[in-house]
């Protein structure tokens, strides 16, 4: 009998917690002993139901749970998954999406805000503009899959885009059909506790770890066009950087 199998015993019904607590149990134990590792897949619901004595409501119910908290990734017509978490190599410049599809994630975003402005006095600064300078702002929630991976703000220079309207998915493909994708960033890391707002657009709870990302991407003539903000659940994502002795 495999590891899993063990783990995969009929639930006791006098146990005061409810049962799809139960199952949620039993597949974190799973993910925490790496008995199920990153991507690998979840027996069927019905084998779940029938190893386990439940429902398959119940089944249903614990992995939507678990689904919104991150620990599992559901795909229509596949499965549902172990999620993996993101690595982000803090040396490569390049956006969310594209490191979504690197990995054979989906990456979507919902809409918080955009809208058209001038720069705050701290956009003045950051991005070395002169006060009033027209400038586009981009507040969304990205995703994976079905996952919510961060919650981002962004501004950009207006003169650095088509228009509001022409940022569909990706800032950067947006830019750089415009021919001004940044080059080169700036970017800055540090932690955080998540407020109540924050969690709930995360799906995650008030005070769990969080970090945030700055990042201010150039041109290569050396022009800021981009000051953005991104908070990630600390959960869910690893940032990596290769060193070397300087020569």
């Amino acid at each position: 009998m495999n590891a899993l199998a063990q783990l995969l015993k009929p639930l006791d019904p006098n146990n005061s917690q409810p049962l799809y607590q139960q199952v949620q149990r039993v597949l974190r134990d799973a993910i925490d002993k790496r008995i199920l590792g990153p991507e690998d897949a979840l027996p069927a619901e019905r084998d779940l139901a029938s190893e386990l004595a439940v429902s398959r409501i119940t089944i249903r119910k614990a992995i939507d749970g678990l689904v919104k908290e991150g620990l599992l990734v559901s795909r229509q017509g596949s499965g549902n998954f172990v999620s993996a978490r993101i690595e982000k190599n803090f040396a490569k410049l390049t956006s969310f999406s594209e490191d979504m599809r690197a990995r054979g994630r989906n990456p979507h975003s919902v809409w918080i805000r955009r809208s058209a402005g001038t720069v705050t006095p701290e956009e003045v600064l950051v991005l070395r503009l002169s006060p009033g300078t027209p400038v586009f702002r981009f507040h969304r929630v990205r995703y994976a899959d079905n996952a919510p991976m961060s919650i981002e703000y962004a501004t950009l220079v207006a003169s650095s885009l088509a228009s509001l309207e022409s940022v569909d998915e990706s800032l950067y493909e947006a830019l750089e059909r415009a021919g001004n994708r940044p080059v080169r960033a700036l970017q800055r890391l540090r932690a955080l506790l998540l407020n109540a707002e924050q969690a709930n657009l995360l799906k995650a709870s008030p005070g769990d770890a969080g970090l945030l990302v700055e990042r201010i991407g150039f041109l290569r003539d050396g022009t800021a066009v981009e000051f953005s903000q991104s908070i990630y659940r600390g959960d869910t994502y690893d940032f990596v950087a290769e060193l070397s002795v300087p020569t």
